[in-house]
């Protein structure tokens, strides 16, 4: 019997801290993964948008070719979609190997802890050589020894509380990694069968394409007369705009020469050879407007998408079919406004067929161009802040009232990717 009580202490602490449970907590994500959640939900809403217009679309040529822009803006959707999934996947393997590299060195050190702490118990049943501690002061030489034999046993007690504490902590600690592990292993699972069912989807969309390139075929005279249409009015377009950036620049000119005339210097002055004459105030308006690349807000209020990029580009599957895109064309909501990207002065309102009314705003030596408003919100002279609203964009009934701005930016005499500059 005394052999049992003698290890009472050592099976309390192999079951206190080997046995007893925990209840794990699910983890906090990080914040790249919330990050890439959050852009991955944003597109997701972007793709169920897109859905709806192209269920409301009607079938004539101009609409279909707008439908194949859909689809197309969807299929880059899904591959974005896909590409986060990617990232998220590999952030998720990632903390997996740091939880599996943290575990590894909590066990060890819950190891060589435990295994000190139950020698510590052996040390001291050996050194009082008895079970009543009573004795083992009674049992002193002196009171002053049985005075440091009681302060000792009191140490030993603190000690012996504060190393179980600290070894239950550890324990703690273990399991909620551990828990960690489990909960990064379960959203890998989830994220590699999101990333399965969102390559289905693109491959679905592919294929809704493929039929919508094949429809266009059928329509081909249809189309070509379409596009030429299209064709002459971007040119009528950008002949307006040019006009109107020659008409600023000779405006410019002239300014800077009255003015040196009158005071012997002057203080216009243009960036480039030929370029647009600007004040100081201009100067530092241009300065302000190139810093901003990359961060410019969205020239439309509301959701949006990019259904036509810039330059020389082909409809997937349409090879002979070719489109020159000054600017880019932006899908947007029912009721959807055009606003201004930066702090300007808004220096031409006109109209061109195909595109109602289009505003330019001057930006120092930089200008923005936003066209297909129904309604206009300002006028020529007026001074315009970031996010401004400039006008009402038309709804077209075709896709079910969704409006389409057409965008465009320019430094001085040249044609710059929009979609370089918007954040």
């Amino acid at each position: 019997m005394k052999c049992v009580w003698r290890y009472i202490p050592l099976l309390l602490v192999l079951t206190l801290f080997v046995v007893q449970p925990f209840m794990a907590q699910t983890p906090p994500k990080s914040a790249a993964v919330q990050k890439l959640e959050r852009q991955r939900k944003s597109i997701l809403e972007s793709i169920e948008r897109v859905n709806q217009l192209l269920k409301k679309a009607s079938t004539d040529a101009k609409s279909s070719l707008q439908q194949l822009q859909l689809l197309e803006s969807q299929i880059r959707s899904r591959e974005k979609i896909i590409q986060t999934l990617e990232a998220e996947i590999k952030v998720t393997e990632s903390q997996i190997v740091e939880f599996q590299v943290r575990i590894a060195e909590l066990e060890e050190q819950f190891a060589k802890r435990q295994k000190s702490y139950v020698s510590s118990i052996r040390a001291m049943q050996r050194r009082t050589k008895t079970e009543d501690q009573l004795l083992f002061i009674l049992s002193a030489e002196d009171f002053a020894q049985g005075l440091r034999r009681a302060r000792y046993l009191a140490e030993y007690a603190t000690w012996q509380k504060k190393e179980g504490e600290k070894l239950r902590a550890l324990r703690e600690e273990l399991d909620r990694e551990k828990a960690n592990l489990e909960a990064q292993k379960e959203q890998k699972e989830v994220l590699l069968t999101s990333r399965k069912e969102e390559q289905a989807n693109l491959e679905n969309d592919r294929s809704k394409s493929r039929a919508k390139v094949k429809e266009l075929r059928g329509q081909e005279k249809e189309l070509q007369q379409e596009l030429k249409r299209q064709r002459a009015q971007a040119a009528a377009l950008n002949k307006q705009i040019e006009q109107q950036i020659a008409r600023e620049i000779a405006a410019a000119e002239e300014a800077a020469r009255k003015q040196k005339g009158q005071t012997g210097k002057a203080t216009r002055q243009a960036a480039t050879k030929g370029g647009y004459a600007m004040t100081e105030a201009e100067l530092k308006l241009s300065s302000n407007f190139a810093e901003n690349r990359g961060k410019l807000p969205a020239p439309i209020s509301g959701y949006y998408t990019v259904i036509a990029p810039f330059g020389i580009y082909s409809p997937e599957g349409l090879r002979n079919v070719r489109v020159n895109n000054s600017g880019i064309d932006i899908q947007g909501a029912q009721g959807a406004e055009a606003r201004a990207v930066f702090d300007g002065v808004v220096t031409k309102i006109f109209v061109v067929e195909g595109y109602d009314n289009s505003v330019i705003v001057r930006h120092g030596n930089y200008l923005t161009v936003y066209s297909n408003l129904t309604t206009v919100y300002v006028k020529t002279g007026d001074k315009v802040s970031t996010g401004q609203a400039l006008g009402k964009l038309y709804s077209d009934p075709a896709l079910g009232g969704a409006t389409k701005l057409h965008f465009q930016l320019w430094k001085e005499r040249t044609k710059l990717d929009p979609q370089l500059w918007i954040r």
